[in-house]
């Protein structure tokens, strides 16, 4: 079921704008004009649209569309036109978010003088939010209860609510969906099951919750079950429980979805508090509030740190430019101290003990670390803490580069994962599943199954990619019940805070697949799962007796979220934590944390959690939409489709991997289609802010188009590049004039590039097109992993390498010779085998094409002589590809054969 609109706030602005039109055009004709009748008709068209909307909304809400409707029936148009007017006006400035006064003055039938809108810029702003109460009442008990409530808040609080009345199940997840403003839910005992307000405009945007079936839901359950399902979907709300009957029939983990449960309460003094407490207590930043407090003593500086205070910075004749530019606030906050308020990174006990204590509440962790040295140090620090030398790591051999140095660090052994390749856009996809398998079964097969430690994944990739996460866990533990999971979430942080993309983050799945192993109805299906397989066949089920939930998600939060560069957490949910990793954590933590780590960083971390608990799904619903605005205004506008085309769901995505065929999330003639399902169901996923702009049919590459256009002529920064694509991406920071901006530049160049085309002369009309062509059609092929060399292997032919001997054997030199490029194809040739010493990076597309050890390719020398980048990491073009002697490989072949006949002498004799 699709629309033309991808988010009902998104319709829902468009038809309060579309009314705004309506209501002024009609006031411009007469009664008696023919055109009268058709244009009242289309009028009230959109109130009835509207008010199918509104219902889920208290501002302006189906009350205020009613009287709306009322006053055009009146034939008051004048006054209806300017009401929609002042409603539009409030809904796109968001004004009355924090001057809600705004909403009396304007709404009562007056507007705002000029005098009263300065003084409201001048004044306190307030945060006004609005609360679900869902109980099947009459409207005069609604407005009651608006009355009780509105006398009950200060007016000299920073705080202000209003209720939104839902009346059944189905209406109060529609409106925990589709209203932001929400910030608490209360649910009286026993509402009803079914809406009976649900339209065909509104369906689209629902499938979520037209899908629960609650066909033998009682009516005593139903109150606890909405409970459970908020939970579920909006996890950071505070949710209350009103009801007259007892709960003790209730299983323990329904009733931990409510922060409070009320019995029989007739005073609402107590239920109000207790939103307002709830909202403050999210609101609380205990580390930014407390450096804040520091800033403001006078404090004198005996210790490190001159710029402490701005000291050394405004009493300077010679650097004071620097001060004025930052100001004095960020100099008031630069401190070594970690007393006074503050707290220690490396042993936190108070104000930094909450702050990450309040991060893994909001991130669905059992622990959150913070680390101010960004997501490359915070890889090292899980491997580290969790591989012992000579385990094995199942890793993506394209994931970020810490990844492989960490293992270096570990002493682990990487048996390395392809992906799948996308050579015409010259990326890599996601490693499929197949492979995972594959592997481990190879591992199982050698006898070294037992060595296997941890599947190391990007989740997502740079470029949108997104696994099925529980999928994965699920068939991996049924091999490997005991497997350890990190998921690299530097571009993911975003995730948690919409229902849509959270079910594919590492800390929900392991909440999930912790409490599904231990139901009884899990037990259940696993015996029969068993009892069902044929002889030899891998079961697809873990067993739920040995399976053990360890899941690490490290997260570049400053990549996604409110923070400052180098902000990252790191996200844990294990069973075996604190009897196994706990002390080994701890040391790996201190290993790579800074004793001096940055506050400024620490607090924005902290500033950010604050943001996503209180409006992170707003933000990232937003995002979302900005991105497929993007993506549909460009696949739809001929001038710019002429030159640029956004890669698709099926551009990126095999069909194999796309259970429900979803090609694209738009398309001109059917609109939006919902992703909801794909996401739920398919192997991979595409994330929609990675837009992936594919420039070859302008005849640019990506790293000029990015630099020479983007950046040196609009000022446009952008992601990444590969030979003929740009990587743009949308966050919670992306605004529609940023948006229209980017479209405008482009218009821009396509412009350009037709008036460049019409003054091309027919030979350079063919070269032009040779070019286009060869941009998109000759593309070096992506290698694959190739394999270690013997003399590295963990196990001959079993996957798996030593990678760290191989990089510090490098480190002598008379091991080590270069062999230039252009003589790399004959050196194989002769059947000599070339062994890298180092890893070999090229950006694009910024991952290693060689690792320490590996032996070279005939593909990958051919895909470096292909490559048309600058930058190449690990390569020195005057000197050429560095790699292991001949005699160096002799010798630790000899090595390597002495040692495991050393190792075969003194094996003990198994017992009869």
């Amino acid at each position: 079921m699709n629309s033309k609109h991808y988010n009902i706030n998104q319709l829902r602005i468009d038809l309060w704008n579309e009314l705004k039109e309506k209501s002024s055009q009609i006031t411009r004709i007469h009664f008696d004009d023919k055109e009268f009748d058709k244009q009242l008709d289309e009028l009230n068209d959109v109130l009835q649209n509207l008010l199918s909307i509104e219902y889920y909304f208290s501002f302006p809400g189906s009350a205020l569309v009613t009287s709306i409707i009322k006053a055009v029936k009146k034939r008051e148009l004048k006054a209806v036109s300017n009401h929609v007017a002042e409603i539009v006006s409030l809904l796109v400035s968001d004004n009355y978010r924090t001057h809600p006064e705004l909403l009396n003055e304007k709404l009562n039938g007056g507007g705002v003088s000029e005098g009263k809108k300065d003084k409201l810029s001048g004044s306190a702003k307030k945060n006004y939010f609005e609360v679900l109460y869902v109980e099947d009442m009459p409207v005069e008990d609604e407005a009651g209860l608006k009355n009780k409530i509105k006398k009950l808040i200060n007016p000299q609080g920073s705080l202000t609510y209003d209720v939104v009345v839902q009346r059944s199940f189905q209406d109060a997840l529609i409106c925990l969906f589709f209203n932001y403003n929400i910030q608490a839910a209360c649910i009286r005992y026993a509402p009803l099951h079914s809406s009976t307000n649900i339209t065909k405009l509104i369906k689209p945007f629902i499938q979520n919750v037209l899908k629960i079936d609650l066909t033998n839901v009682t009516d005593a359950d139903l109150g606890p079950l909405l409970g459970k399902y908020i939970h579920q979907f909006r996890p950071e709300l505070d949710i209350y429980y009103i009801t007259d009957t007892s709960l003790t029939h209730l299983e323990d983990s329904t009733l931990k979805a409510f922060r409070r449960i009320f019995y029989r309460m007739e005073d609402f003094q107590e239920l109000h508090l207790t939103i307002i407490s709830g909202i403050k207590e999210r609101f609380e930043t205990p580390f930014f509030s407390a450096l804040t407090e520091y800033s403001k003593k006078p404090i004198s500086v005996f210790h490190a740190m001159p710029i402490s205070r701005g000291n050394s910075v405004f009493k300077s004749r010679w650097v004071s430019d620097f001060g004025n530019f930052y100001g004095r606030n960020v100099f008031l906050a630069e401190t070594s101290a970690t007393n006074g308020g503050l707290d220690s990174l490396l042993q936190p006990k108070g104000a930094l003990k909450k702050t990450q204590e309040k991060a893994a509440k909001a991130f669905g962790a059992e622990h959150t670390f913070f680390v101010t040295n960004g997501t490359s140090t915070a890889n090292k620090i899980v491997q580290q803490a969790l591989i012992k030398p000579g385990e094995v790591v199942l890793v993506d051999r394209d994931c970020h580069k810490s990844h492989h140095y960490g293992l270096v660090l570990a002493g682990a052994f990487p048996a390395y994962l392809d992906s799948y390749p996308i050579e015409e856009y010259s990326m890599y996809g996601a490693v499929p599943l197949r492979v995972i398998k594959e592997k481990l079964i190879a591992l199982a097969k050698a006898g070294r199954l037992d060595k296997v430690k941890m599947l190391l994944l990007t989740n997502c990739t740079f470029d949108g990619l997104v696994y099925n996460v529980e999928k994965v866990m699920e068939e991996v533990l049924a091999i490997k019940p005991d497997m350890v999971f990190l998921w690299d979430e530097a571009w993911f942080a975003f995730a948690s805070f919409t229902y849509t993309y959270k079910q594919r983050t590492g800390m929900y799945v392991a909440q999930k697949l912790f409490h599904k192993y231990r139901s009884d109805e899990y037990k259940t299906k696993y015996k029969k799962h068993i009892a069902g397989l044929k002889p030899n066949e891998i079961p697809s089920m873990p067993d739920p007796e040995k399976v053990k939930i360890r899941v690490y998600a490290t997260q570049s939060t400053h990549k996604t979220l409110s923070c400052f560069r180098q902000g990252s957490m790191i996200h844990i949910w294990d069973e075996e934590y604190s009897r196994r990793v706990a002390d080994n954590f701890q040391e790996a933590y201190m290993t790579h944390t800074t004793t001096s780590a940055n506050y400024q960083i620490l607090a924005s971390m902290d500033v950010g959690r604050r943001q996503v608990e209180l409006e992170g799904y707003e933000l990232v619903e937003k995002s979302i939409e900005m991105a497929m605005i993007l993506r549909s205004t460009i696949h739809n506008h001929p001038k710019l489709n002429k030159y640029f085309h956004v890669l698709t769901v099926d551009d990126i995505i095999p069909k194999e991997y796309r259970e429900c065929g979803q090609n694209e999330y738009y398309s001109l003639e059917e609109g939006w289609n919902r992703m909801e399902e794909s996401w739920e169901k398919d192997e991979f996923v595409l994330d929609p802010t990675k837009i992936t702009l594919s420039v070859g049919k302008a005849g640019i590459t990506g790293d000029v188009f990015k630099n020479a256009y983007l950046m040196d002529r609009f000022n446009i920064q952008v992601n990444k590049t590969s030979r003929n694509t740009v990587l743009l991406m949308t966050n919670i920071g992306t605004t529609r004039g940023s948006v229209t901006f980017l479209i405008n530049a482009l218009l821009q160049i396509a412009d350009e590039l037709d008036e460049s085309n019409r003054s091309l002369n027919k030979r350079e009309s063919e070269i032009s097109k040779k070019h286009i062509h060869s941009l998109i059609n000759d593309v070096p092929p992506l290698p694959d992993f190739s394999y270690f060399h013997r003399s590295f292997q963990a196990s001959p032919g079993v996957p798996g390498g030593n990678l760290r001997e191989a990089f510090f054997l490098a480190y002598e030199e008379e091991m080590c010779e270069y062999v230039p490029l252009s003589e790399c194809l004959g050196e194989l040739k002769k059947n000599r085998e070339l062994v890298s010493t180092s890893f070999v990076i090229p950006y694009p597309p910024g991952f290693p094409i060689l690792v320490p050890g590996q032996v070279v390719s005939e593909e990958i020398i051919r895909f470096m002589i292909a490559l048309d980048v600058k930058e190449i990491h690990g390569y020195r073009v005057e000197l050429g590809l560095k790699v292991f002697t001949v005699e160096a490989l002799n010798r630790k072949n000899t090595l390597s054969a002495m040692g495991a006949m050393h190792f075969n002498e003194v094996k003990p004799k198994t017992k009869k």
